[in-house]
């Protein structure tokens, strides 16, 4: 073995990182096709990773736009069969509902992953923090969520 060869990143790592890069600056009309090409990597736990990124910036970034509809129903169609992926944009329509104060589930919430609680838990809907300080799943979020009360002085 030659000491470059240690060096050198695997290939799943170097297209990981081409991909952020991609998909940070596709248009938003080449962003489903872009999508779907990055998930059909040969390497799916790779893949999944650079999407969810991507997911997670755009979503964060479209959340209160009115274009969040229509972009989370071309995602939903690009990322079916990768059940993760699937259940972020679900949460994140949820985490949406939240804090725009739509109407949203209870369950739905108690039955969301650790992150998304967390991520509602840091928010400002006084319902959510209720339910998070009543039944959110770890003491971690309990206690976000009083805290988040207690900051709208309703705690």
């Amino acid at each position: 073995m030659h000491a470059d060869d240690s060096a050198r990143e695997p290939a799943e790592h170097v297209r990981f990182a081409a991909y952020l890069v991609e998909l940070e600056q596709v248009a938003d009309a080449d962003e489903s096709a872009l999508v779907g090409g990055v998930l059909a990597d040969p390497v799916p736990v790779m893949a999944g990773a650079a999407v969810v990124r991507h997911l997670d910036r755009r979503a964060a970034e479209l959340f209160p736009a009115p274009l969040w509809e229509e972009w989370a129903g071309a995602m939903a169609r690009v990322v079916t069969g990768h059940p993760f992926l699937v259940r972020r944009l679900r949460e994140w329509s949820l985490f949406r509902a939240i804090a725009l104060r739509l109407p949203w589930n209870r369950a739905d919430l108690l039955g969301a992953s650790d992150w998304l609680q967390l991520k509602a838990a840091d928010g400002t809907n006084p319902e959510a923090l209720q339910v998070l300080a009543e039944s959110g799943r770890t003491k971690r979020i309990r206690h976000a969520a009083r805290t988040g009360l207690g900051r709208l002085g309703t705690g």
